[in-house]
């Protein structure tokens, strides 16, 4: 790849992103550190329309890094409820802690301390150090990957890691001067987002068009290369709704690791029988059972088909779960389906 093609690419998406780009969203107000880890972590998976809403919770209720790092983990997962992907609000409240305890609460510069940091990756050390700090450094998230494959004509499968390698190194080599990072940075994310979209690019309005392999081949959708898919699994578990005389619910924290660790959810059971079981020894009356439609929820990498029962208990069915005020159950931190069943408990 010559050094002329290197310049351009850089040069026409900063160009691009000056004039067409997206300015509006609330974490590029300014360059701060805190905002756009936060949004950088809140965007893994998870749509821009989703997570405007969640970013301004969080600042409401954690205004900066200390605030964060000084609160309990119940209430970072409570915030984050509905959000999916747990694992993310958990390291975003261990990363906080570290800010603070190794860095006297300023994120560091660099990547390579960035990537020391919980929940921080390449890709996000990346984006941070070039969008905060002008650092030269290069994300390769989901969009920019379809943006430079199809650019460059990168037919390297990305499901084996020595392609990938190679990509993160073509990566490199495209980059602006440091002085126009910030705003590369967020035009290579953008273009990836809004034009150069997975089933219909709109090469017509792409900066990139002229120079672009896929384009010239007729192929866009032919990039990025990944022939390795994740196989899909399912999984039954039976939920147990329970309620005691005064309306409150039983609810119990997930065990880490595993799904929904850390959340609060109904008891869950591998089989109506275990279930059955459960509540014999709790004291429950079998005959009350009320066993709704089963639920379909979808996992990155799995189904999960949960089958409610709703029963009411005049005694808790073990010690380690608690009733809870069914107001007050709704503000902990919940998976999505256990919230959707409580509201129509």
């Amino acid at each position: 790849m010559s050094k002329t093609l290197n310049h351009d690419l850089g040069a026409l998406v900063v160009a691009w992103q000056r004039t067409h780009g997206r300015h509006d969203l609330p974490w590029q107000r300014n360059r701060d550190a805190y905002h756009v880890w936060l949004s950088e972590i809140m965007l893994q998976q998870t749509q821009v329309s989703t997570v405007m809403a969640y970013f301004e919770r969080f600042l409401q209720r954690f205004p900066n890094i200390q605030s964060l790092a000084d609160a309990p983990l119940d209430d970072v997962l409570a915030l984050w409820s509905g959000l999916g992907y747990y694992s993310r609000a958990r390291n975003l409240h261990a990363c906080a802690q570290q800010v603070v305890a190794r860095f006297g609460g300023v994120f560091p510069h660099t990547e390579e301390e960035l990537k020391t940091l919980p929940g921080i990756g390449p890709s996000t050390a990346a984006a941070i150090a070039s969008i905060c700090f002008s650092q030269r450094a290069a994300i390769l998230d989901g969009n920019v990957k379809r943006v430079l494959t199809r650019a460059l004509g990168f037919a390297g499968d990305l499901a084996f890691s020595a392609q990938e390698k190679q990509l993160w190194a073509l990566a490199r080599d495209v980059l602006p001067p440091a002085v126009d990072m910030p705003t590369y940075t967020q035009g290579v994310m953008d273009l990836g987002a809004t034009v150069c979209t997975t089933r219909q690019p709109q090469c017509e309005v792409c900066p990139l068009s002229e120079m672009c392999v896929a384009k010239a081949q007729g192929t866009p959708q032919a990039y990025p290369v990944k022939t390795r898919k994740l196989k899909r699994s399912a999984e039954s578990h039976w939920l147990l709704c329970a309620l005691n005389a005064q309306g409150e619910v039983w609810l119990s924290q997930r065990p880490t690791p595993g799904v929904w660790a850390g959340l609060y959810c109904f008891d869950m059971f591998g089989s109506m029988a275990e279930l059955e079981v459960s509540l014999r020894q709790a004291g429950g009356t079998v005959q009350s059972l009320q066993v709704r439609e089963p639920i379909k929820h979808v996992l990155t990498h799995k189904d999960l088909h949960l089958h409610p029962v709703r029963v009411e208990l005049a005694q808790a069915p073990h010690q380690h779960g608690r009733w809870v005020p069914l107001p007050k159950a709704l503000t902990l931190g919940l998976p999505a389906p256990i919230k959707t069943l409580l509201q129509h408990l």
